[in-house]
Order: structure tokens, then C-alpha cells, then sequence
């Protein structure tokens, strides 16, 4: 008798914190909430958040997501429409205003901080300077909170070289929330020596999740064999934990949204595996993905912790007569 081969070792470094932030567990749980309340169909303009697993089974629970209002049919008027997580412009709610249509705005309250930083630089007198990525659904929502012209986006030095303002006295900026860190810091520094005088925003417009994340990721990634971040290819935070992973010292680092996507034949005899999650990636995604190891090597699982999250955003006075049970999150969160 020939004894069965041994799976080979494989210790995977699991960060905490990582998946779900609060503000997104809170658009998840608007979406849900209004399908209970109110049944299906509830609209939802763009993806609620950026992973394509959360809006297929939102959609399988009766979710219709679209791009614009218009999308709606007359005859579901009535139906609620909900904003993404990522905010929306001015324009979005007052079109809904006008269109008679009900609406839930689910934008994570990090991001309507930043939106009222930016107003208040402009209030105060000063041109707002947004980094940010261009086309980014939360960098469109907060040029949306002011008048065309009163914000400029800045996403790489060569752009902080090239603005020429008519006031350098008067500048203020604020960021996407979903930045690297690192990254954000050196446009900031490179802004100070350019623009003397500009203004800070009130406070750290990096959200905490974001930062958190980063951190988890550089205290698992030196050594790692591999690193794998569980996220969509149109999330920012994302991919940000990709290219952190990569600095941090981890010999690879991809971004996978299942587990079918693990390139298993280019990853060869790995010892050491880093693991994440974006803020929009379920935690089910991150079982399924340590499952797939554990088929194939002897796993040992060492959390890499750097904080403890206990942010709570509850969800808007309309929903709250609605019970949320962990069934009705099972599609993301598992047995949780």
C-alpha cells in the first residue's frame, strides 16, 4: 500500500482588518432593508458597491441596478430608487426630486464628510483642489457638490506642476477617501512646497477603513510568497492593497475576485501566503478563497491584526422599523 501524499504547508497570513467597512455594510443593508419593507422591484443607480458578487445576489433578491434615472419605468415610479455608496452629484437627487421618484441615499457618511469639507472651502473663498482618480464614481459625486469650474481633480505630480490658479492664497483640498496613503502624501507634500498657503481640510479625508486596510497589508506582505486581495478590478481601495502588498515586500500580489481566478499553475511551491479583502469584498469570498488552499495544502492561518473596527453606521429613520436578521446577510457574510 502506497501512503497518500502529504499536501505541502502553507501558512497564510489572514489580515484584520479586512472586507467590509461600515459604510458599505450599511449600503448593503439599505438595499436589503428596502426590498423587505417595501418589495421588489428597488432600484439602484450604479453598482451599490464596486463587487459584482454583492450586486448579483442583491439582484437575485429582486435588486434592479441601472446607470441613470430615466432608466426607471413609468410604472415603478413608486418603487425606491437607492444611491451608491460612493455618493452621487447635486444633480442626481434634484432630478429625483423632479421626477416625483422615492429615493434611499446610501452614501457612505466618510464621503458626505468629504463633500462638506469641499463646501466649505469653497464657502471660505477657496478653489478646491480634489485628488482623486478621474471617471472614480466618488470623485464624480464630489465635483458634483459644487459649481462647474470650482474644483480642480489633481492625481499625479505632473498635474500639481501644471495648475496655475488665480488665487495660490486661496486653495483648500480634500481626497477621495479611497487613496494610498502613501501616494496621497506625496501629492500633499508636493501641493504644500508648490502653494504655501492651502488649506487642509478639517479633517483626514482618507477614510479609516481605508488606511486600516493598508496597514494590515503591510504588516502581512513582507516574506509573503504571495499575496492575494479579494476585490473587483473597479474597486479603488482594492487595488490600492494590491500595490501595497507589492512595496510591503510580497515576491507577487494579484487582485482575485473568486476563487476560480487563482492562477494555480503560475503560482508554483509557495510557503507563505498574504491575504486581504477590499472594503467592498465579502467575507463568504474570503472563506471560499482559504477553502480552495485547503484542498490543496496543509494550511495553518495566522491573523495579521493592526487594529479592531467597531464603527457602526446605522442605517436612515425610514428602514429602521425593518429587522435586519444574519439570514437576511448570509449571501455575504456566511454563517457569521
Amino acid at each position: 500500500m502506497f501512503a497518500p501524499v502529504a499536501n505541502p504547508p502553507l501558512t497564510i497570513r489572514l489580515c484584520q482588518p479586512r472586507g467590509f467597512c461600515a459604510g458599505v455594510d450599511r449600503a448593503i443593508q439599505i438595499v436589503v432593508l428596502a426590498l423587505k419593507k417595501y418589495g421588489a422591484p428597488v432600484y439602484v443607480r450604479h453598482e451599490i458597491v464596486h463587487n459584482r458578487y454583492v450586486v448579483e445576489g442583491l439582484q437575485q433578491l429582486g435588486a434592479v441596478f441601472i446607470e441613470e434615472l430615466h432608466e426607471i419605468p413609468p410604472e415603478h415610479r413608486d418603487a425606491p430608487v437607492v444611491f451608491s455608496a460612493h455618493g452621487v452629484p447635486k444633480s442626481v437627487p434634484a432630478d429625483a426630486v423632479e421626477r416625483s421618484l422615492f429615493y434611499l441615499d446610501a452614501t457612505c457618511p466618510l464621503v458626505s464628510k468629504v463633500h462638506k469639507q469641499a463646501m466649505r472651502h469653497q464657502r471660505l473663498g477657496r478653489h478646491v483642489l480634489l485628488i482623486g482618480h478621474a471617471g472614480h464614481p466618488e470623485v464624480i459625486g464630489t465635483m458634483g457638490q459644487l459649481p462647474p469650474g470650482a474644483v480642480t481633480l489633481i492625481e499625479t505630480e505632473a498635474d500639481v506642476a501644471a495648475f496655475e490658479p488665480a488665487d495660490p492664497s486661496a486653495l483648500g483640498f480634500v481626497t477621495q477617501t479611497t487613496l494610498s496613503v502613501e501616494d496621497t502624501a506625496g501629492l500633499i507634500r508636493a501641493l504644500q512646497e508648490r502653494f504655501p498657503e492651502l488649506h487642509a481640510a478639517a479633517a483626514e479625508s482618507i477614510c479609516y477603513a481605508t488606511t486600516n486596510r493598508q496597514e494590515a497589508v503591510k504588516e502581512a506582505a513582507p516574506g509573503s510568497d504571495l499575496f492575494l486581495v479579494v476585490g473587483a478590478p473597479n474597486s479603488s481601495n482594492s487595488k490600492r492593497l494590491v500595490e501595497v502588498a507589492e512595496r510591503a515586500g510580497a515576491k507577487m500580489s494579484l487582485l482575485v475576485q473568486r476563487a476560480a481566478e487563482i492562477p494555480w499553475d503560475e503560482i508554483g511551491g509557495i510557503a507563505t501566503l498574504g491575504l486581504s479583502a477590499g472594503a467592498s469584498a465579502p467575507e463568504i469570498i474570503v472563506d471560499e478563497i482559504i477553502d480552495a488552499f485547503r484542498a490543496r495544502f496543509d494550511v495553518t492561518v495566522d491573523l495579521a491584526v493592526t487594529a479592531t473596527e467597531l464603527e457602526n453606521f446605522p442605517v436612515m429613520r425610514a428602514l429602521r422599523d425593518v429587522e435586519l436578521t444574519a439570514a437576511d446577510m448570509a449571501f455575504v457574510n456566511g454563517n457569521r
